[in-house]
């Protein structure tokens, strides 16, 4: 595609692609978890046994980003070997410490899609789940826009840029094509924040999870 950037358009791409399908099976499936299980009815057997509606939440949130670890490492593996095919097998823990990062994010937003399945319908989750990740996404650019609004929008924008998920601090990309691995420091952070942050969103759907009438 690019005259000598064979080497950053796969690693790139590859990562890229581990991000968009992961946010795919969370749209598809983790913003109807609950939702589905509330229109079918179903919900009520599982609640009707010695299990808490917090427990219920985050065994969902465990169960799905369980399964998308395991979609990151697989897809991450196969990343691996292309790069092998292509001579660039040194490029390993990049990959693996971008791919870490990747299914950080995506664990962040298993919560969110989970958060937003409690409290609302299988399309309006899903629809609320893509419009904060482009939110997370484009955070630091809220940031210097709002710098631009009169002082009272100002503090409205950057409270909003500050209540969105982080997601660049999930994005290595850049340094997995040049193969340098992600700095041990940006990584526990990372975790940190990531652990931070999906616990206060179960916690904000387990709270209002628990008063929510069904009938």
């Amino acid at each position: 595609m690019a005259l000598g950037e064979a080497q950053r358009l796969t690693v790139d791409l590859g990562l890229s692609g581990i991000s968009i399908l992961g946010l795919l099976v969370i749209v598809m499936v983790g913003a109807s978890l609950v939702g589905k299980e509330i229109e079918r009815r179903t919900i009520f057997n599982l609640l009707s046994r010695p299990i808490s509606r917090p427990a219920y939440l985050i065994g969902k949130w465990i169960g799905l980003a369980g399964a998308l670890w395991v979609l990151v490492a697989v897809l991450a593996a196969g990343l691996w070997g292309v790069l092998a095919v292509r001579g660039l097998a040194s490029h390993g823990p990049a990959v693996a410490t971008a791919a870490y990062l990747a299914g950080l994010e995506l664990t962040v937003l298993t919560a969110v899609a989970v958060m937003f399945s409690a409290l609302s319908t299988p399309v309006l989750s899903a629809l609320y789940t893509l419009g904060l990740y482009c939110a997370g996404q484009w955070s630091y650019d809220l940031r210097a826009f709002a710098r631009q609004f009169p002082d009272t929008l100002h503090g409205v924008v950057d409270v909003v840029a500050n209540l969105v998920p982080n997601l660049p601090l999930f994005n290595a990309r850049s340094l997995a094509a040049a193969g340098r691995v992600v700095d041990p420091l940006h990584l526990g952070l990372a975790t940190l924040y990531a652990l931070v942050y999906s616990a206060c969103a179960l916690s904000l759907a387990a709270a209002a999870f628990e008063s929510r009438d069904f009938k």
